[in-house]
């Protein structure tokens, strides 16, 4: 009799998990966003770095999926580089039979800020982000910065706790009031960094003088 009681409880019990997995999908399993949006990441001599790339099939699963109607792909590039994220991302795209016509590439951003306000002048309606797990809440934080219509995709991996870290760092970096365009913006001009003398005076000048008035904005897009 417990054998038949315990492989009944565990039916049970299965039964229940996928009920709760089922009632706890995210709306975008249900709706259709007028843009897919892939942040930028590293590209390496006109191939996409892994973390590009995994944007990209994820993006391309969503738009399989008739979850998006078109794609836009963000990115620029390094001084040295041949080509820019986004055109490397589109190319990736197009070759797995994404339409032309259902592309945009913005190829000049140099960080997250700037993919999205690169991109909103060629976007209407509502969107979704596609960007890692650890980076997708400081994008929803930039979109509603700027007004956008956004909701996001986290693109599952097996991310390291300093990648978390360092985004938790950058959110509160955003939470004080200092302008998106900072010290942490540009993936492209880690390199070329003031010193750290330098930098710490910078900010003290943009604390002083813009905190306040970008606190407010802040505090009123995370509230909305």
């Amino acid at each position: 009799i417990r054998p038949h009681y315990s492989r009944k409880a565990g039916k049970m019990g299965r039964v229940v998990l996928w009920l709760l997995l089922l009632a706890l999908l995210p709306a975008y399993a249900q709706e259709t966003y007028d843009w897919i949006v892939v942040l930028g990441a590293a590209q390496y001599g006109g191939r996409p770095s892994p973390a590009l790339e995994r944007r990209l099939q994820a993006a391309l699963h969503l738009f399989r999926e008739g979850r998006g109607r078109r794609i836009a792909v963000a990115g620029g590039k390094a001084p040295e580089d041949l080509y820019s994220e986004g055109e490397v991302g589109c190319r990736y795209l197009a070759a797995r039979g994404v339409p032309e016509e259902a592309l945009f590439c913005e190829t000049r951003s140099r960080s997250t800020y700037e993919n999205l306000l690169f991109l909103k002048p060629h976007l209407e309606g509502r969107l979704l982000l596609v960007t890692d797990a650890p980076h997708l809440p400081r994008a929803l934080f930039l979109a509603r910065l700027l007004g956008l219509e956004a909701e996001g995709y986290p693109v599952p991996g097996n991310y390291p706790l300093g990648y978390w870290a360092k985004e938790a760092l950058y959110r509160l970096w955003l939470y004080l009031g200092l302008r998106p365009q900072g010290v942490f913006s540009s993936r492209f001009n880690a390199s070329r960094q003031p010193s750290k003398r330098a930098r710490s005076i910078s900010a003290r000048r943009r604390l002083s003088s813009s905190a306040a008035s970008w606190r407010s904005l802040s505090l009123a897009a995370w509230a909305s």
